[in-house]
Formats: structure tokens, C-alpha cells, sequence
């Protein structure tokens, strides 16, 4: 959904958004229940994913270190996100971008620490978010409230909708 702000090469040498510190597993995808009962049991993709509330539990932390990053099941070092299309998360779709909730308004949000977008959003993310995506995600979240989060503090807001 982001291609024109977002080159896949940069994406897949990155994979910022696909690791994740202890203090950043509210980021953590959620999945549409189906996809979680797919992928909960043996699958296409060789991994078998533990799932809370939507979300996959990661448990490959090694130390206490808070700063320790652990990399999300379907990311593979190599070859990026093994899932399909149809099965990777609308987070990760949209991915530096956040649909949140603040103060009772649906707002569309930058993750500000995605090291190829930046901390401030481009005219060209805006325009885009504006200029038709920011209606599909609106339109997602309707059907999918699951992928609401509550806003924080320090996301620059894009967009934002009465619910």
C-alpha cells in the first residue's frame, strides 16, 4: 500500500517493523482470527505461531535486556515476511503508519521511528494517506476494530476521523 513512499528494497533490508523490544509489543500485528487459526496449527509456511488476543506472543528473548530485539515468527533474515499477501496482517500492510484512538477520534498516525520514513511525514505520505489510503484504512478498521490502538504520545498525527 506503500510502495510509492516505500521501496520493497528498502523494506526487506531494514525490517525494523518486524522486530520487536519488550517495551514495543503493543506494535505487535494483530492477525484476523481466521489467519490465527491458520496459522496456529501446522501450515504452508513451516511455522507454527503462538497467538494471544490476535497477537503473536514472541518468545525468543534471551536476556533481561529491555532493548533486546526479538524478530516476529514469519520474518525470514534472508528472504523478509514469508506470509502471503492474504495472510499478513493490515498492521503490517500499512506499516509506518497506525490507525489509533484519541480522545474518542480514529486518527491515522506515523510511527515515528521507522528509519526509512523519519520521524515527520513527507507531503508525499500525507498526500497519499489524504488522497485515498487513509479512506481504505478507515474502511478496514470499521470491520476490523481489533486494529485500533490507543494513541501515544509522539505520533505525528496524519489524518484524522470522528468515529
Amino acid at each position: 500500500m506503500l510502495s510509492s513512499i516505500l521501496s520493497k528494497q528498502s523494506c526487506a533490508a531494514c525490517k525494523f517493523c518486524c522486530s520487536f523490544r519488550r517495551q514495543s509489543l503493543w506494535e505487535t500485528p494483530l492477525f484476523p482470527p481466521e489467519v490465527v487459526e491458520k496459522l496456529s496449527k501446522p501450515n504452508e509456511y513451516g511455522v507454527v505461531g503462538e497467538f494471544r488476543d490476535g497477537q503473536i506472543v514472541l518468545g525468543g528473548y534471551k536476556t533481561a535486556d529491555p532493548e533486546e530485539e526479538v524478530p516476529c515468527s514469519f520474518l525470514d533474515p534472508h528472504k523478509g515476511c514469508i506470509l502471503k499477501p492474504e495472510d499478513k496482517p493490515f498492521d503490517c500492510s500499512i506499516w509506518p503508519l497506525r490507525i489509533m484512538n484519541k480522545d474518542g477520534k480514529l486518527v491515522i498516525a506515523l510511527t515515528p521511528t521507522c528509519p526509512s520514513v523519519g520521524a515527520v511525514p513527507s507531503q508525499a505520505l500525507v498526500n497519499l494517506v489524504k488522497n485515498g489510503l487513509g479512506d481504505k484504512i478507515f474502511e478496514y478498521a470499521k470491520t476490523h476494530p481489533y486494529i485500533i490502538k490507543e494513541y501515544r504520545e509522539g505520533f505525528p498525527i496524519i489524518l484524522m476521523r470522528t468515529k
